[in-house]
């Protein structure tokens, strides 16, 4: 993983992390320990999916850039429909509170969102590789002799 890589993930995964432990007391206050579980649960699960996400997009532009927007697009996708699977499967569970798992996976979502969308823009990522000097000069051009020295 490149460094910026690396920085993206961990600027949308700290801010990700309080956002979940704000989760956490605010559902252990409203629905007690069953709406700190749900919160976790959600805060997790969200940040889990939007890592992955963001982890195979990085290596997708690094080792098959011509199929980045191809992959942008199915991995939206598929992060849905593995959200909509994690909440069918647990629909009608009484192992925490689903309203607090809500939240926690809507707020967790959206602070992801936010942070990596800062993140890319306030990354200084090159559009173009520059050229080093030697790559430049044709490979038939001889370095040109200091003026008033005999050829």
């Amino acid at each position: 993983m490149q460094s910026n890589d690396a920085r993206t993930l961990l600027s949308c995964a700290v801010p990700t992390a309080v956002t979940g432990v704000v989760a956490v007391a605010v559902g252990s206050v409203l629905a007690g320990g069953k709406g700190a579980i749900g919160a976790g649960f959600g805060a997790v699960v969200a940040a889990g999916v939007m890592a992955m996400g963001l982890i195979v997009l990085q290596r997708t532009a690094k080792y098959l850039p011509h199929l980045f927007q191809a992959m942008g697009l199915v991995l939206y996708v598929t992060q849905f429909l593995l959200v909509a699977v994690v909440l069918a499967v647990f629909k009608d569970t009484t192992l925490f509170s689903t309203k607090a798992f809500a939240f926690a996976l809507l707020a967790a979502t959206l602070v992801w969102i936010g942070a990596q969308t800062r993140a890319h823009m306030k990354a200084k990522i090159l559009y173009v590789e520059p050229e080093a000097e030697d790559e430049r000069k044709p490979e038939g051009a001889k370095k040109s002799a200091p003026a008033g020295s005999p050829s």
